[in-house]
């Protein structure tokens, strides 16, 4: 199978796959299994895209990296929010989203899913890029990749714990989080995101590999989703509506997205 035909392949398969997260949530009335299904689905696109052979060699030990780096995003990731989902707690974005489009919320969901489906193949070519870099294996690019990764997927899952142990104390109800990693980023989730998909860039970027430019695709298209678009918009206009001035006065005192280190609450 060719190149193209293998990225063609990808694509439509994601394309299929925000199908079925459309249906899904349509069929529950739970948008959380959207953010579920595109979890998982770009993952196994990401692991696919890694692992496309160069010619008759076999896998190298790059592409096996890289692969198993989007892999445990993957699972981690839609694990988390499968987790969320099935206790059903609907994802109050989409729902907003709907009371947005009225009668037209169906279609127009549909259309928005499949551009879903496009930024992860975006997400996927960036992710091929890396894994294809044909320089030894184990350079510094290397190195600091993972350790980027793996700093990223740390954070995370830090600031979910966080997040958990502050919403389980009754004496929080109605409060903002603002404990931990939530005291230093709004969104310390979204950032940690944004972060581990630095590390494929690390990996890919070399003089003598232009192609590895590609991979700066993956943080800025995060960057540019998780900022202006599907992430922090929509939350907090969700938490503005919820929290009032109790979110207001967090806004003030705390970054949205960059963490800040403050002496003084």
């Amino acid at each position: 199978m060719t190149l193209i035909l293998s990225l063609a392949a990808i694509a439509l398969f994601l394309s299929l796959a925000m199908a079925g997260a459309w249906w899904a949530a349509e069929r529950s009335g739970n948008h959380g299994w959207v953010d579920t299904i595109w979890s998982y689905a770009t993952g196994l696109a990401g692991v696919a895209a890694a692992l496309l052979p160069l010619g008759a060699t076999p896998w190298a030990p790059r592409q096996l990296l890289v692969a198993a780096l989007v892999g445990l995003w993957s699972a981690r990731l839609g694990t988390h929010i499968l987790n969320r989902t099935r206790r059903g707690h609907d994802d109050p974005r989409y729902a907003d989203l709907r009371r947005q489009w009225g009668e037209a919320a169906a279609q127009r969901l549909f259309l928005f899913l499949q551009v879903q489906a496009l930024a992860g193949f975006v997400l996927a070519v960036a992710v091929a890029a890396a894994a294809h870099n044909p320089l030894p294996f184990w350079r510094p690019g290397d190195v600091l990749g993972v350790a980027l990764f793996l700093g990223a997927v740390t954070g995370a899952a830090v600031a979910d714990r966080q997040l958990a142990q502050f919403r389980a104390d009754p004496g929080n109800r109605g409060r903002v989080c603002d404990v931990g990693l939530w005291g230093l980023t709004r969104h310390p989730n979204y950032f940690f995101e944004w972060l581990g998909w630095t590390a494929y860039p690390a990996i890919a970027l070399a003089l003598t590999y232009l192609p590895g430019l590609v991979a700066l695709l993956a943080p800025a298209l995060m960057y540019v989703l998780l900022v202006h678009a599907s992430g922090i918009p929509p939350t907090e206009a969700h938490m503005l509506r919820s929290r009032g001035e109790a979110f207001r006065a967090y806004q003030r005192r705390v970054n949205a997205f960059w963490p800040r280190w403050r002496l003084t609450r």
